[in-house]
């Protein structure tokens, strides 16, 4: 189900590989992914299988991963993916270039996200997690209208051997 998806300032497309040298401009970069358990990526050609793997999920007759590139002003300014989980649930997820922080872009990218899985896929709870640090994402999160259910330890970022804390958000649709 190819699926283009618009808000007022953003066009979210399913990522392709002419996405790749922007995708890994932010996947790769290791400050921009320090909360993030499987990034960064650590070559370019771990950010290419990436994104096969997120075609072939785009061209499945049971697709049940949606990673979508977001474009703002024609730029590509991160990625946003929605995984289909069991009983009308869904798990958000997203990733924004350091350049294109700050402008809210995350939560409408969310949004839109959070009315297609609705309106389309019949989603009816949604959840997200993140590193306990990670203070733009759990805010983002709020924004949306999740709500932080538990806390918990054992989280382990790709660019750190620390144990970490992590955060679990919720938000159910009637």
């Amino acid at each position: 189900m190819k699926t283009e998806l618009k808000t007022d300032r953003l066009t979210l497309v399913p990522i392709e590989l002419k996405y790749l040298e922007s995708t890994h401009s932010y996947a790769g970069d290791i400050e921009n992914t320090k909360f993030m358990i499987f990034l960064p990526n650590d070559s370019l050609k771990e950010t290419e299988a990436f994104i096969l793997r997120c075609q072939e999920q785009w061209a499945s007759d049971n697709q049940t991963s949606f990673e979508f590139a977001i474009l703002y002003d024609g730029k590509h300014a991160g990625g946003i993916s929605l995984d289909l989980l069991e009983n009308s649930s869904a798990e958000l997820g997203w990733i924004i270039h350091r350049d294109f922080q700050k402008k809210g872009i995350a939560t409408e990218a969310a949004t839109r996200i959070i009315q297609f899985a609705r309106e389309e896929l019949k989603v009816r709870k949604f959840i997200a997690h993140c590193d306990a640090e990670n203070v733009p994402s759990y805010r983002t999160m709020e924004k949306l209208g999740m709500h932080r259910v538990s806390e918990s330890g054992g989280r382990r970022n790709k660019s750190s051997d620390e144990e970490r804390r992590e955060y679990l958000y919720e938000m159910k649709i009637a």
